[in-house]
């Protein structure tokens, strides 16, 4: 039995050709021809199980046979947003293994300390949808430009927000048992800061806007570390 071929598709239902990149997957590794199977995933929650109608050098056309709704295995909206790390690769990193656990929404903060101030986008989008099809999720990850700590802290969010520190003279909450009263459908924003912490003045001008003050327990964690791991606990605690 072949392994199933799955396609980042977005709109799949209202199309019938694979875009270029995901084409020339298709045609020039996979080799597809008339007539193989491929699922399509739209990354908003729904496969579809296509067949290929034509395939040339250049276009690889489909019909959908099935359309297979998903189920969202975790409740609520998660949403990580981080300083970015000075070696892109362990963003990259983070951001792979954060999708393939599960999670909704990626954000990056410019902030007092940050060691990167700038990243490509398109990059960590890529790495994320490589990661979606993977990992078989149905839903992509939102990943959002990076803005500066104050304007990212001052935009209207729902649900519950936190900040992460390791400042001793700021009282802090452990993030896992915090999120034991959530509401099914709650989104949930964690921020984590760059290798040298936030500054404890943003770590006061996000508490004042809203953001509460917790840790991700005893160990001093690397920021993708903290990231991940503030993806994991959410996820243990809105999954299904």
């Amino acid at each position: 039995m072949k392994e199933a071929r799955y396609f980042y598709v977005p709109g799949a239902d209202k199309q019938a050709e694979l875009p270029q990149e995901e084409a020339s997957h298709a045609l020039r590794v996979l080799r597809l021809q008339a007539g193989d199977e491929l699922f399509l995933m739209d990354g908003e929650g729904v496969f579809y199980r296509a067949e290929v109608t034509m395939a040339s050098n250049k276009h690889c056309l489909y019909r959908i046979l099935e359309t297979i709704s998903q189920e969202k295995t975790w409740n609520g909206h998660i949403h990580l947003a981080m300083a970015p790390t000075k070696m892109m690769e362990r963003v990259e990193w983070m951001a792979e293994k954060a999708t393939e656990i599960g999670f909704d929404e990626l954000s990056f903060l410019n902030c007092q300390f940050s060691e990167r101030r700038q990243l490509r986008q398109d990059r960590v989008e890529k790495i994320v949808v490589s990661a979606m099809k993977q990992s078989r999720k149905a839903w992509k990850p939102q990943v959002n430009e990076m803005l500066a700590f104050k304007d990212f802290i001052g935009q209207e969010r729902s649900g519950r927000k936190f900040i992460a520190h390791c400042y001793e003279e700021i009282e802090k909450k452990d993030l896992f048992d915090e999120l034991d009263d959530l509401k099914t459908d709650e989104e949930v924003t964690v921020l984590i800061g760059p290798e040298g912490d936030f500054s404890i003045d943003e770590v006061r001008l996000a508490m004042a806007n809203g953001y509460e003050s917790i840790s991700l327990g005893q160990s001093r964690l690397r920021t993708e570390t903290a990231a991940l791991a503030a993806v994991m606990i959410m996820q243990l605690k809105l999954r299904k």
